[in-house]
């Protein structure tokens, strides 16, 4: 199984544990960064993880900032993709059993690094059980979504952005 992994600066040496971890379960890892801890705009890994996963690049996808809302929220504003901000185990299971959840996201900074593992190994041992009830919402859920081709796959989607970032536009 290939999982997608994006972050945002504040948690790269979080993301970088859970890709190890999850390479040492056996599965291959797309991480799509961020590398480092320079500032960075956190909406273009998440766009970047959901993408692998709608193409087919990966079957699933990890996103996680400090609190995991962002990156989350923006994974979940592309075509196909039903991420689920969780902060347990249960959480994560339930997100993947009853809805479906493609992508899964959480807090780096605001969970540690052992309630990560068990998240995610909560998440992916979970297989969705189909019911009319919730293959409805499923449906329901997926006609939210508009398709965007000036976003699909665009590298240069948020150069506008990045360039207002690298000018001080915006703060933290």
């Amino acid at each position: 199984m290939i999982i997608s992994l994006g972050n945002d600066h504040i948690v790269t040496y979080m993301k970088i544990k859970i890709s190890n971890f999850l390479k040492h379960a056996g599965y291959q890892v797309i991480d799509e960064g961020t590398y480092d801890t320079v500032r960075t705009h956190y909406p273009i890994y998440g766009k970047k993880v959901a993408e692998d996963v709608a193409d087919g690049r990966a079957d699933l996808g990890i996103v996680l900032c400090g609190d995991g809302s962002g990156i989350t929220m923006a994974a979940n504003k592309n075509e196909g993709i039903r991420a689920a901000m969780v902060n347990d185990a249960a959480a994560a299971k339930y997100a993947r059993e009853q809805l479906n959840a493609n992508v899964l996201g959480f807090g780096g900074a605001s969970i540690g690094e052992h309630l990560a593992y068990d998240i995610i190994k909560a998440y992916l041992d979970a297989t969705y059980k189909e019911t009319p009830e919730n293959a409805e919402l499923i449906k329901e859920i997926d006609h939210i979504a508009k398709p965007n081709p000036d976003q699909k796959d665009n590298p240069h989607f948020f150069d506008e952005e990045n360039e207002k970032w690298a000018e001080g536009v915006y703060h933290d």
